[in-house]
């Protein structure tokens, strides 16, 4: 099984320049609301408990991540759980909002993901890898922890993979 190193590694490596980074920081949480909106319908009661496939989809992500990393798990399962209830809302509201919403988010999002991924000049990571779907959000989180200065030990670990300069961000400079 691959570590959380290998798998931010491979994944950072098909994401070294700023524009990129940023379009995934804004398209990337659009398509897990996307899914989670597109996948929150039907819903199934198993006793309490609504169920449907974003909620299964939802939990089986959320293991994936808290067996790689129980820190960086734990906020994934935050956020999973933010972006499921989201869907939830939408599945609740009428079907032309729910599939406009679902639709709209899925469509934006992977088009800023292209967008991105024209500026970097590399394919996404997901085309050689299909785990690259999953580990997306996963990047943004420990991103977002490097800017923060947290889990330094994590990004000295990539940068040192991808044979990155030491410097913030590890990332390509971007021409004004």
């Amino acid at each position: 099984m691959k570590t959380l190193t290998d798998h931010l590694s491979q994944y950072a490596a098909y994401h070294q320049d700023g524009r990129n980074v940023a379009t995934h920081f804004v398209g990337i949480p659009m398509i897990v609301v996307a899914v989670a909106t597109l996948l929150s319908r039907p819903i199934w009661m198993v006793g309490d408990l609504p169920l449907s496939l974003a909620a299964i989809g939802g939990l089986l992500s959320c293991l994936f991540y808290l067996r790689l990393d129980p820190r960086f798990g734990t906020t994934m399962t935050l956020l999973m759980v933010l972006s499921v209830a989201a869907g939830y809302w939408f599945a609740a509201q009428s079907t032309a909002l729910w599939l406009g919403a679902g639709l709209g988010l899925f469509i934006v999002g992977w088009a800023l993901q292209f967008l991105g991924h024209h500026y970097e000049g590399r394919k996404p990571a997901f085309v050689d890898d299909l785990s690259g779907l999953i580990v997306g959000p996963l990047f943004l989180v420990a991103e977002a922890a490097f800017h923060f200065h947290l889990r330094m030990e994590v990004k000295t670990a990539i940068d040192a993979r991808l044979g990155a300069p030491a410097q913030p961000g590890g990332r390509k400079a971007v021409a004004a």
